[in-house]
Protein backbone atom coordinates (compact mmCIF):
# COMPACT_ATOMS: atom_id res chain seq x y z
CA UNK A 1 0.00 0.00 0.00
CA UNK A 2 3.01 2.28 1.07
CA UNK A 3 4.81 1.67 -2.51
CA UNK A 4 1.48 2.35 -4.60
CA UNK A 5 0.48 5.55 -2.89
CA UNK A 6 3.16 7.73 -4.83
CA UNK A 7 2.58 5.98 -8.02
CA UNK A 8 -1.49 7.04 -7.20
CA UNK A 9 -0.45 10.35 -6.67
CA UNK A 10 1.72 10.77 -9.60
CA UNK A 11 -0.48 9.43 -11.98
CA UNK A 12 -3.38 12.16 -10.32
CA UNK A 13 -0.93 14.68 -10.68
CA UNK A 14 0.42 13.99 -14.24
CA UNK A 15 -3.35 13.62 -15.28
CA UNK A 16 -3.83 16.93 -13.43
CA UNK A 17 -1.19 18.52 -15.36
CA UNK A 18 -2.33 16.87 -18.82
CA UNK A 19 -5.71 18.57 -18.46
CA UNK A 20 -4.38 21.77 -17.82
CA UNK A 21 -2.35 21.77 -21.04
CA UNK A 22 -5.39 20.39 -23.20
CA UNK A 23 -7.31 24.11 -21.31
CA UNK A 24 -4.02 26.26 -22.13
CA UNK A 25 -3.82 24.86 -25.80
CA UNK A 26 -7.79 25.25 -26.20
CA UNK A 27 -7.91 29.07 -24.18
CA UNK A 28 -5.10 30.16 -26.46
CA UNK A 29 -6.84 28.45 -29.73
CA UNK A 30 -9.67 30.56 -28.82
CA UNK A 31 -7.73 33.67 -28.54
CA UNK A 32 -6.17 33.86 -31.77
CA UNK A 33 -9.30 32.33 -33.50
CA UNK A 34 -10.56 35.81 -32.17
CA UNK A 35 -7.43 37.76 -33.05
CA UNK A 36 -7.43 36.20 -36.90
CA UNK A 37 -10.82 37.92 -37.82
CA UNK A 38 -9.12 41.14 -37.20
CA UNK A 39 -6.85 40.59 -40.48
CA UNK A 40 -9.41 38.55 -42.24
CA UNK A 41 -11.95 41.84 -42.03
CA UNK A 42 -9.03 44.06 -43.22
CA UNK A 43 -8.04 41.79 -46.47
CA UNK A 44 -11.62 41.71 -47.11
CA UNK A 45 -12.35 45.83 -47.20
CA UNK A 46 -8.64 46.10 -48.79
CA UNK A 47 -9.55 43.75 -51.40
CA UNK A 48 -13.50 45.57 -52.03
CA UNK A 49 -12.05 48.84 -51.84
CA UNK A 50 -9.20 48.22 -54.38
CA UNK A 51 -10.93 45.60 -56.38
CA UNK A 52 -7.87 43.84 -57.07
CA UNK A 53 -9.62 40.26 -57.37
CA UNK A 54 -12.06 41.39 -59.22
CA UNK A 55 -9.59 42.89 -61.68
CA UNK A 56 -7.99 39.17 -61.66
CA UNK A 57 -10.64 37.35 -63.32
CA UNK A 58 -12.32 33.94 -61.59
CA UNK A 59 -9.80 31.57 -63.54
CA UNK A 60 -6.72 33.92 -62.27
CA UNK A 61 -8.08 34.39 -59.18
CA UNK A 62 -8.21 31.12 -58.57
CA UNK A 63 -5.07 29.99 -59.21
CA UNK A 64 -3.69 32.63 -56.46
CA UNK A 65 -5.67 31.63 -54.18
CA UNK A 66 -4.50 28.01 -54.50
CA UNK A 67 -0.88 28.60 -54.64
CA UNK A 68 -1.21 31.28 -52.00
CA UNK A 69 -3.20 29.68 -49.48
CA UNK A 70 -1.35 26.42 -49.59
CA UNK A 71 2.13 27.99 -49.66
CA UNK A 72 0.66 30.29 -46.69
CA UNK A 73 -0.16 26.76 -45.01
CA UNK A 74 3.19 25.15 -45.46
CA UNK A 75 5.07 28.16 -44.50
CA UNK A 76 2.59 27.74 -40.90
CA UNK A 77 3.58 23.88 -40.55
CA UNK A 78 7.43 25.49 -40.66
CA UNK A 79 7.34 27.72 -38.28
CA UNK A 80 4.39 26.48 -35.64
CA UNK A 81 6.57 26.06 -33.04
CA UNK A 82 8.25 28.95 -33.57
CA UNK A 83 7.73 32.83 -32.75
CA UNK A 84 7.24 33.33 -36.57
CA UNK A 85 4.24 31.06 -36.24
CA UNK A 86 1.88 33.89 -35.17
CA UNK A 87 2.78 36.37 -37.49
CA UNK A 88 2.64 34.02 -40.26
CA UNK A 89 -1.17 32.83 -39.58
CA UNK A 90 -2.14 36.31 -39.48
CA UNK A 91 -0.46 37.40 -42.92
CA UNK A 92 -2.51 34.12 -43.64
CA UNK A 93 -5.65 35.01 -42.50
CA UNK A 94 -5.40 38.50 -44.36
CA UNK A 95 -4.55 37.17 -47.26
CA UNK A 96 -7.59 34.79 -47.17
CA UNK A 97 -9.85 38.01 -46.34
CA UNK A 98 -8.05 39.69 -49.65
CA UNK A 99 -9.23 36.40 -51.66
CA UNK A 100 -12.59 36.90 -49.97
CA UNK A 101 -12.96 40.42 -51.06
CA UNK A 102 -14.47 39.23 -54.67
CA UNK A 103 -17.45 37.57 -53.05
CA UNK A 104 -18.21 40.21 -50.75
CA UNK A 105 -17.88 42.44 -53.34
CA UNK A 106 -20.39 41.43 -55.20
CA UNK A 107 -23.02 40.94 -52.57
CA UNK A 108 -22.36 44.29 -51.22
CA UNK A 109 -23.68 45.35 -54.33
CA UNK A 110 -27.07 43.93 -54.01
CA UNK A 111 -29.80 45.15 -52.25
CA UNK A 112 -29.43 44.68 -48.63
CA UNK A 113 -25.79 43.74 -49.30
CA UNK A 114 -24.46 45.05 -45.49
CA UNK A 115 -27.97 42.43 -44.37
CA UNK A 116 -26.86 39.66 -46.49
CA UNK A 117 -23.14 39.59 -44.86
CA UNK A 118 -24.61 40.11 -41.24
CA UNK A 119 -26.74 37.07 -42.01
CA UNK A 120 -23.92 35.27 -43.08
CA UNK A 121 -21.70 36.04 -40.06
CA UNK A 122 -24.29 35.80 -37.71
CA UNK A 123 -25.30 31.95 -39.13
CA UNK A 124 -21.26 31.36 -39.31
CA UNK A 125 -21.56 32.45 -35.04
CA UNK A 126 -24.38 30.21 -34.69
CA UNK A 127 -23.16 27.04 -35.95
CA UNK A 128 -19.71 27.34 -34.65
CA UNK A 129 -20.87 27.61 -30.94
CA UNK A 130 -23.75 24.66 -31.38
CA UNK A 131 -20.58 22.42 -32.43
CA UNK A 132 -18.26 23.79 -30.26
CA UNK A 133 -21.01 22.86 -27.55
CA UNK A 134 -21.39 19.20 -29.37
CA UNK A 135 -17.91 18.89 -28.99
CA UNK A 136 -18.05 18.86 -25.54
CA UNK A 137 -21.12 16.18 -25.07
CA UNK A 138 -19.40 14.21 -27.22
CA UNK A 139 -17.23 11.27 -25.73
CA UNK A 140 -16.77 8.91 -28.81
CA UNK A 141 -13.24 8.94 -30.49
CA UNK A 142 -13.93 10.57 -33.30
CA UNK A 143 -10.12 9.94 -35.15
CA UNK A 144 -12.02 7.88 -37.77
CA UNK A 145 -14.06 10.68 -38.69
CA UNK A 146 -11.26 12.72 -40.48
CA UNK A 147 -10.40 10.06 -43.16
CA UNK A 148 -14.06 10.97 -44.37
CA UNK A 149 -14.55 14.64 -43.94
CA UNK A 150 -10.85 15.14 -45.81
CA UNK A 151 -12.56 13.15 -48.88
CA UNK A 152 -15.64 15.22 -48.64
CA UNK A 153 -12.79 18.19 -48.80
CA UNK A 154 -11.45 16.95 -51.60
CA UNK A 155 -14.79 16.19 -53.72
CA UNK A 156 -15.70 20.02 -53.08
CA UNK A 157 -12.60 21.29 -54.52
CA UNK A 158 -12.67 19.45 -57.60
CA UNK A 159 -16.66 19.92 -57.93
CA UNK A 160 -15.78 23.79 -57.43
CA UNK A 161 -12.62 24.34 -59.66
CA UNK A 162 -14.90 22.66 -62.28
CA UNK A 163 -17.78 24.95 -61.73
CA UNK A 164 -15.32 28.27 -61.95
CA UNK A 165 -15.73 27.52 -65.65
CA UNK A 166 -19.51 25.83 -65.65
CA UNK A 167 -20.71 28.69 -63.59
CA UNK A 168 -23.93 26.52 -62.37
CA UNK A 169 -26.00 28.17 -59.46
CA UNK A 170 -27.67 24.98 -58.63
CA UNK A 171 -24.39 23.27 -58.57
CA UNK A 172 -22.85 26.39 -56.81
CA UNK A 173 -26.11 26.35 -54.13
CA UNK A 174 -25.35 22.53 -53.59
CA UNK A 175 -21.77 22.90 -52.55
CA UNK A 176 -22.57 25.40 -50.47
CA UNK A 177 -24.77 23.22 -48.59
CA UNK A 178 -22.36 20.66 -48.84
CA UNK A 179 -19.30 22.79 -47.56
CA UNK A 180 -21.64 23.36 -44.32
CA UNK A 181 -22.27 20.26 -43.59
CA UNK A 182 -18.62 19.12 -43.84
CA UNK A 183 -16.93 22.04 -42.26
CA UNK A 184 -19.46 21.57 -39.63
CA UNK A 185 -18.78 18.21 -38.86
CA UNK A 186 -14.98 19.49 -39.00
CA UNK A 187 -15.14 22.03 -35.93
CA UNK A 188 -16.37 19.31 -33.84
CA UNK A 189 -13.74 17.09 -35.17
CA UNK A 190 -11.10 19.69 -34.74
CA UNK A 191 -11.99 20.72 -31.12
CA UNK A 192 -12.40 16.89 -30.16
CA UNK A 193 -8.77 16.94 -31.01
CA UNK A 194 -7.90 19.68 -28.90
CA UNK A 195 -9.79 18.46 -26.17
CA UNK A 196 -8.56 15.11 -25.94
CA UNK A 197 -5.05 16.27 -26.11
CA UNK A 198 -4.25 14.67 -30.09
CA UNK A 199 -3.87 18.52 -30.62
CA UNK A 200 -1.03 20.09 -28.39
CA UNK A 201 0.28 23.17 -30.97
CA UNK A 202 -2.34 25.89 -30.88
CA UNK A 203 -1.35 27.69 -33.95
CA UNK A 204 -2.18 24.35 -36.00
CA UNK A 205 -5.24 24.38 -34.41
CA UNK A 206 -6.24 27.88 -34.72
CA UNK A 207 -5.56 27.49 -38.94
CA UNK A 208 -7.68 24.70 -38.87
CA UNK A 209 -10.85 25.82 -37.24
CA UNK A 210 -10.04 29.10 -39.11
CA UNK A 211 -10.59 27.37 -42.10
CA UNK A 212 -13.65 25.36 -41.19
CA UNK A 213 -14.90 28.98 -39.90
CA UNK A 214 -13.72 30.66 -43.39
CA UNK A 215 -15.88 28.26 -45.49
CA UNK A 216 -18.79 27.85 -44.11
CA UNK A 217 -19.25 31.90 -44.09
CA UNK A 218 -18.05 31.36 -47.87
CA UNK A 219 -20.71 28.86 -48.10
CA UNK A 220 -23.63 30.67 -46.75
CA UNK A 221 -22.81 34.03 -48.64
CA UNK A 222 -22.74 32.49 -51.52
CA UNK A 223 -26.16 30.87 -50.88
CA UNK A 224 -27.25 33.97 -49.76
CA UNK A 225 -26.34 36.10 -53.00
CA UNK A 226 -27.62 33.74 -55.19
CA UNK A 227 -31.23 34.13 -53.80
CA UNK A 228 -30.38 37.45 -53.26
CA UNK A 229 -29.76 38.45 -56.83
CA UNK A 230 -32.63 35.89 -58.21
CA UNK A 231 -34.79 38.70 -56.29
CA UNK A 232 -33.86 41.56 -57.58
Amino acid sequence: MEQRLPTAYTDYAGAGLEAAQRQRVLRNTYWLLALSMVPTVLGAWLGVATGITRAMGPGMSAIVFLVGAFGLMFAIEKTKNSAAGVPILLGFTFFMGLMLSRLVGVVLGMNNGAGLIMTAFTGTGVIFLGMATMSTLIKRDLSAMGKFLFVGVIMLLVAGIANIFLQSSALMITLSVLAIGIFSAFIIYDLKRVRDGEETNYITATLAIYLDLYNIFQALLSILGIFGNNNR
